[in-house]
């Protein structure tokens, strides 16, 4: 009786008509909260409103017991995937059991609800896990990016302290500054302010024409790297993930598998290749 009301809630979960509708329901969700934000469209439904959020709630409930089932006698297999991890946390921050007071906590949880997008479309995983690994190398960035700004700063205050202090009396005041001519926002202001101040045009124009192309362009593309290189780490796991899931079901490995199998080994014999190589050429010197 068990194993076949698990079978069929695997058939189920499993379904794409499945996931369709409770992507469709998410998305539901979601415009349920925004409607919510307008006091009139509340005192003329707010029954009717107050009602779909309940269906809401009980149909992310059932899902999840289905998931649940469908994991057979092994239920807690649910929460090795994180991402079940987060659609769980989510439904139960919805059943606690907030008062009146604490309106802008329950209406927060039924935002959340529309962050199980995330959950429901597998390209948006691949970016939320490109970003998630992407948050080491990002430190290492926004490092350098912070060595550029003291420098820049200290520089700022030496050459137009005296002159500028409502833009460079100090090193706050001269980073706030240049965290607003990094996003390109009345920059030239800024810098005709100095040229005025100058007698030699030529030092506020190298200052800040520098500090733009360092900033915005060459932080920017470091910033944009990082990202692309976790994402294809992030895509790269998905579909080992896939691939694993599928051999787990007794399903046949595809010539797809077998190649990408075979180039992830070339790639590694490389890589190998490339190290002993460093090696002798260190050894021989």
């Amino acid at each position: 009786m068990f194993s076949s009301l698990s079978s069929f809630a695997r058939r189920v979960t499993e379904s794409t008509g499945f996931q369709r509708f409770i992507l469709a329901v998410i998305v539901f969700a979601g415009v349920l909260v925004g409607i919510e934000t307008d006091p009139a469209a509340v005192e003329r439904a707010g029954a009717l409103l107050h009602t779909l959020d309940r269906v809401v709630l009980v149909i992310f409930v059932a899902e999840l017991v289905l998931r649940l089932l469908a994991q057979g006698t092994r239920p807690w297999r649910y929460f090795v995937d994180p991402w079940n991890v987060f659609d769980f946390v989510i439904v139960a921050i919805c059943l606690l059991p907030f008062h009146t007071q604490f309106a802008a906590v329950l209406r927060l949880a039924r935002v959340l609800r529309v962050l199980r997008l995330v959950t429901a479309v597998p390209r948006l995983q691949i970016l939320v896990g490109a970003l998630l690994k992407s948050v080491p190398s990002m430190g290492y960035v926004a490092l350098l990016l912070s060595l550029h700004f003291y420098v820049y700063a200290v520089v700022g205050v030496t050459f137009f302290g005296a002159a500028d202090p409502a833009h460079f009396g100090g090193l706050g005041r001269a980073a706030l500054t240049l965290f607003q001519v990094v996003t390109l926002e009345g920059w030239v202001d800024v810098m005709d302010v100095q040229i005025a101040a100058l007698s030699s045009p030529w030092i506020p124009v190298i200052y800040f024409v520098s500090f733009i192309l360092f900033g915005t362009m060459i932080m920017l593309n470091l910033l944009i790297g990082v990202i692309v290189n976790g994402m294809d780490e992030a895509r790269e796991e998905t579909e080992d993930s896939t691939r694993a899931s599928h051999l787990a079901k007794g399903g046949e490995p595809s010539v797809e598998d077998d190649l990408v199998t075979l180039q992830r080994q070339v790639d590694s014999l490389s890589q190998a290749i490339g190290t002993l190589q460093r090696r002798v050429r260190e050894r021989s010197r």
